[in-house]
């Protein structure tokens, strides 16, 4: 796929997904008892093993969407504590406490540390319900606009200091998108539409990916080469799940309901494979993924048993 759509393209794409309903992106009212789980994982003979999951939130209401700190010795997540209100908590596996870092009238979503790790971004859903990406210090202080000019964002991902890989919501008929924007806001490139919410760095290569919804039913795991500008398919998504991490020798990481699966997509037959089946823990509906630096412990959003009922 070329980098840019010429008109023609683009209105032939916008016509053919006019009929597929669009991913939900940020919501001011968000579902609850989600809890984060962390897993511990080591290697055995070239094998990935997972050990049981310990719950870190545990708690009734929405705790979601957990992303680690370049360290790996604790981990960013969005949690609602007051009615709907949403803020940003820091979870510290040493001391095996959640800490509150943002607190205001606005909703923040999608906890990010930003290249240089002195700043996380977010996705703030602002007072009139405008969702645009921001910033806070990750020492504490005011938030800023990274991208002042762009909205409706869903998800974010950066892939350096000055550039960032984007959901746009869609809405009123219109697919969502996956756009290319500097920070200087000089430009903003549509390189894809009708995508979901995982967007993954790709190890050892200059590249991101991306689930491409082609149709309810058909879920394509796709890459996106920074250098050549086009995107490949990469591997067919688990039926009805959409979320990931990549394992740092390039092998994904997909769950569906309670169960964890692993393709390679150099192998020369690519087939999800079972690793892990964390049904007798209790876990159901697994979704969000987050592998840490060292891929020595995996964090998942997941219902037990008994809040699934």
């Amino acid at each position: 796929m070329k980098f840019t759509f010429n008109s023609f393209l683009r209105a032939a794409l916008l016509f053919f997904v006019a009929s597929v309903a669009p991913s939900s992106a940020q919501t001011p009212t968000p579902p609850a008892n989600e809890d984060i789980f962390a897993v511990d994982v080591t290697v055995s003979k070239g094998k990935l093993e997972f050990g049981q999951p310990v719950n870190i939130t545990d708690r009734a209401g929405y705790d979601n969407q957990p992303s680690f700190l370049p360290d790996g010795q604790s981990l960013l997540y969005t949690s609602a504590r007051e009615g709907d209100q949403t803020d940003i908590y820091r979870y510290d596996f040493k001391t095996r406490q959640s800490a509150r870092i943002t607190s205001t009238p606005e909703g923040e979503y999608s906890p990010t540390v930003m290249p240089g790790g002195k700043f996380f971004s977010v996705i703030r859903v602002e007072a009139d319900r405008t969702q645009r990406l921001w910033k806070f210090p990750l020492a504490g202080g005011a938030p800023a606009l990274v991208l002042p000019d762009i909205k409706p964002v869903g998800y974010h991902l950066w892939l350096d200091a000055r550039t960032l890989a984007l959901f746009i919501l869609g809405g009123e008929g219109r697919p969502n998108t996956l756009q290319l924007a500097p920070t200087d806001n000089s430009f903003l490139d549509t390189i894809h539409v009708n995508i979901g919410r995982a967007l993954h760095l790709v190890p050892r290569r200059q590249a991101f990916s991306f689930v491409h919804k082609i149709s309810p039913d058909e879920w394509l795991i796709k890459t996106f080469d920074l250098k050549t500008k086009r995107s490949a398919a990469v591997a067919r998504a688990l039926t009805g799940s959409e979320d990931l991490a990549w394992t740092p020798d390039g092998t994904i990481l997909m769950a569906q309901d309670s169960k964890l699966y692993r393709l390679d997509p150099a192998a020369a037959s690519p087939d999800w494979r079972l690793v892990a089946d964390f049904s007798a823990a209790g876990l159901k509906k697994i979704t969000r993924l987050a592998l840490s630096p060292k891929a020595d412990r995996l964090a998942l959003v997941a219902q037990t048993a008994a809040a699934a009922r």
